[in-house]
């Protein structure tokens, strides 16, 4: 008993002096040393005044508790807390070093300490705070190359991941590796019930989400460039640099950034959504780069075993070969437990296996690696272990192989990376669609449909041969133009026509395409045969419908006009492009019909419209306030980026326009319209066409002189598109009375002059802040320069839209400087005098 009251006398003497020692002597503004700890009250602050340390109390919690947080940043964001278990009640606590030992400790003046290290093994130690947030202890009181590093808070992250620091698995010291978790709540920082770490006994490198234990959401597996489930990675190179190690001491991710005044965090909230945030020093925010789960879909396992998820609708499906495990909870809607094989394996040289190609899964036990094997031997080596029910293909699809026992969880479709291929192990009873039988009975039936026909023309006689034979060379030339369009498009045209609604563009076409394909009865039935009620605008392809299918699925339905100036080549060309095509922010087709001269696309419904719908109605266009305003411009640049560089096409869109940007229900944007696109090869860098299209003031000079279009083509498009949304006014029908100017010479004229601040849309009111409004209209000048060589790529755009610190060349002066009425009194003859002057018509040029 004596000896507790005098431990707690000791440390409330030792408290006093330190306390009195932070009174008496002035600390280095970076610096802790046993002669100079730090008091609640103080601050550390890091050399560049990047990070600041000290005690603080979250929210309305009277706790307090020590931790590291953004200097810069306007609202206190904590990056990092050292006593989070273990908080004081009162406002008089001091964190030193302590004398015996040399390890970080926290006083209250209740006589209580927490040690916050337990590693130094010297008495003679000094704590930093660094401009990247890392706090250290090092042994003497310097940071030169002398000084050993004994304990880092970068070892010990507690909800948020800085640049520079490790993130994965210590195999060392398993105990020690480096996780995050998720607050308890806003004011208290205590674990909560998520956590971020790696995967040490799944198939490949990937990091977990875990909810009280159970697994939650998964990356997907490292491809060599990034965690394939969280394919905004790819769009982020020229900010962060990621880096993936594995060797014996352990496995782990670390992330830098290329541009060390970006201030950006990587923080689990305490909902368990995982966030990737960039401070915008403009607007005094922080602008959500990624989050990840999202949707339903992102939840780990939210179909359960060989269940694969719907991106778009978040509905689950079956692999191939395999049936839900109960129908009656899957049509309820519970599908967590997956989906069972329809046919048992035979162990044996009659099952094979069903090739998927980009998908990826998760948490399957591996049951040999080899890095030698052929794929056929891998295949042989899969057939022979009756417990194997997959093989996974190496990188390059050639050689290496792991083999999988279990069951397939966490499918999912992706398009970014080089995701190797799964081979599911199938009964061979799954690929015989066409028994003998069969093929015997559809024989027969053909023979006997054959000859009655023939005996139907023959006591038909010579009467319908005049009567009829016109129309039936008519009708037999519609059919072979249908057969001939479908086969293009990967069907072998063998379906029964009545019937399309239930089925699919097979695989044995050039194009391999698995789009849905809608009979015209099914469409007229979704759209109430086309009511006028339900038409949701014209566009150059003919108009748009809005539609609902029979499982309550709403759609919007594009039907080509006979009247069209678009026609077979444009319709092929959308369905071909598009259904390659997935991201968020462009628009996705879900099926097409062709059906006699009937050709309709159908795509998921928007319902905010066209984003000229809103921006150009003086009514409407004040639902787009400026933080609206820079997210639609943001993901259209980053729908725009995708196509030039990230997917498995690379596609220069030719028609980008405000009518051609969907918004959403979350006014997210998605690109439309893909009649006009082209595919550009990997080395190419421009191509020459002598067939102009596109929409008056959104075509380059150059395209619209020369035929020449490239990337920086819709670069240009995408600067017109801006100054739009920046100004609420339409380039085709703005002009300066006075000089002619159209928007893009007004905006330059403004800019000359200092004025640029004219430029906003008058709705947007004290939305937005004079400094935003030129950075985006010096933005939109750089992308509508006359020359192409000028402009920047989108890789560019991305990189100036996503860091506002950085410096931005000066713009010259811009293509088309004249508006429609000074250009045509200035040239005898306009070159774009066919042009279209709306969103409406495609205008065809025949170039030089």
């Amino acid at each position: 008993m004596m000896e507790c009251k005098s431990g707690k006398l000791f440390n409330l003497l030792s408290f006093f002096i330190f306390y009195c020692l932070c009174v008496q002597f002035s600390h280095a503004a970076d610096t802790i040393t046993q002669d100079q700890p730090l008091p609640d009250g103080k601050t550390l602050i890091s050399a560049g005044e990047v990070f600041e340390l000290g005690f603080f109390s979250p929210g309305k919690s009277k706790n307090h508790y020590v931790g590291i947080w953004y200097k810069k940043v306007t609202e206190q964001t904590v990056v990092w807390v050292a006593n989070r278990r273990t908080p004081l009640s009162h406002s008089s606590g001091v964190l030193t070093i302590n004398s015996n030992n040399g390890n970080l400790m926290i006083l209250d003046e209740i006589g209580g300490n927490i040690m916050v290290t337990s590693d130094s093994a010297t008495n003679h130690t000094s704590a930093w705070l660094l401009d990247t947030g890392n706090f250290i202890l090092i042994e003497g009181n310097s940071t030169n190359d002398e000084g050993r590093i004994i304990w880092q808070s970068f070892d010990y992250p507690t909800d948020t991941y800085l640049p520079g620091m490790k993130l994965g698995l210590n195999r060392k010291s398993p105990q020690n590796s480096w996780m995050l978790s998720s607050w308890t709540s806003e004011e208290d920082p205590a674990p909560g019930d998520f956590t971020l770490g790696m995967d040490s006994d799944g198939l490949a490198d990937q990091f977990l989400i875990r909810r009280a234990r159970q697994n939650y959401w998964t990356s997907g597996p490292w491809n060599g460039h990034i965690f394939s489930l969280i394919p905004e990675m790819a769009l982020s190179y020229n900010i962060f640099n990621y880096s993936y190690t594995s060797n014996e001491d352990g496995a782990y991710f670390i992330c830098s950034l290329y541009d060390n005044t970006i201030i950006s965090r990587l923080v689990m909230d305490v909902s368990g959504q995982l966030k990737q945030l960039i401070w915008l020093e403009n607007s005094q925010s922080w602008n959500l780069f990624w989050s990840q789960p999202r949707t339903a879909c992102d939840v780990y396992a939210a179909c359960g075993a060989y269940g694969i998820c719907d991106g778009s609708t978040s509905l689950c499906k079956c692999l191939h070969g395999f049936e839900p495990y109960s129908q009656r909870e899957w049509d309820s809607g519970h599908r967590s437990k997956g989906c069972v094989r329809r046919t048992e394996l035979n162990c044996g040289n009659q099952d094979r296996f069903l090739r998927l190609s980009g998908m990826t899964f998760s948490d399957n036990p591996l049951v040999l690696k080899n890095s030698s094997l052929s794929l056929e031997d891998c295949e042989f080596e899969c057939r022979s272990n009756c417990f194997c029910i997959a093989y996974v293909s190496a990188h390059d699809n050639r050689a290496g192989c792991s083999l999988l026992d279990g069951e397939l969880i966490n499918i999912r479709e992706t398009t970014f990376g080089n995701v190797p291929d799964v081979y599911v192990r199938l009964s061979a009873s799954e690929f015989e669609n066409n028994t003998s039988s069969d093929r015997g009975k559809k024989k027969r039936i053909q023979v006997i449909s054959a000859l009655t026909i023939s005996l139907s023309i023959l006591l038909l006689g010579s009467f319908m041969c005049c009567f009829c034979g016109r129309k039936l060379m008519h009708r037999g030339k519609r059919e072979t133009s249908q057969e001939v369009l479908l086969r293009e498009l990967g069907d072998d045209g063998s379906d029964d026509r009545e019937l399309m609604n239930a089925n699919r563009l097979r695989e044995g076409g050039r194009k391999g395409l698995e789009l849905p394909l809608y009979s015209f009865a099914s469409i007229v039935a979704a759209t109430d045969n086309f009511s006028p009620a339900n038409k949701l605008g014209q566009g150059g392809f003919g108009p748009v419908y809005k539609g609902k299918l029979h499982d309550g699925q709403e759609i919007a339905v594009k039907r080509l006009s006979r009247s069209s100036g678009q026609g077979l080549e444009e319709f092929k060309n959308e369905i071909i492009l598009i259904a390659k095509l997935q991201h968020m922010n462009l628009v996705r087709l879900l099926g097409c019909c062709i059906e006699g001269e009937e050709k309709i696309l159908l795509y998921e419904y928007m319902p905010n419209k066209s984003l000229d719908f809103l921006l150009f109605d003086p009514t409407q266009g004040k639902l787009l306030d400026w933080g609206k305003r820079i997210h639609i411009i943001d993901g259209i640049a980053q729908g725009l980026l995708y196509l030039h560089k990230y997917s498995r096409l690379r596609v220069i869109h030719r028609d980008l326009k405000a009518s051609n940007i969907l918004l959403d229900g979350e006014m997210n944007p998605k690109i439309s319209d893909f009649g006009m696109a082209r595919i550009f090869g990997r080395n190419e860098s421009e191509a020459n066409t002598n067939r102009v299209v596109g929409t008056y003031g959104y075509m380059s000079p150059e395209y619209a002189m020369e035929g020449l279009f490239s990337e920086k083509s819709d670069v240009f498009s995408f600067g017109v598109l801006l100054l739009e949304i920046v100004s609420g006014k339409k380039n085709t029908n703005f002009y300066h009375s006075d000089r002619s100017l159209n928007l893009l010479g007004y905006a330059w004229e403004l800019w000359k002059d200092g004025r640029v601040s004219e430029l906003m849309d008058p709705m947007l009111g004290d939305t937005s802040t004079g400094s935003d409004i030129l950075r985006f209209i010096q933005m939109g000048l750089l992308c509508v320069q006359e020359s192409a060589r000028d402009r920047p790529t989108m890789s560019n755009v991305v990189s100036m839209l996503s860091n506002k610190m950085a410096t931005l060349a000066n713009p010259k002066r811009p293509a088309f400087f004249l508006g429609r009425r000074g250009f045509e009194e200035n040239s005898s003859k306009s070159r774009t005098e066919n042009c279209s002057n709306n969103d409406v018509t495609i205008s065809v040029i025949e170039a030089r």
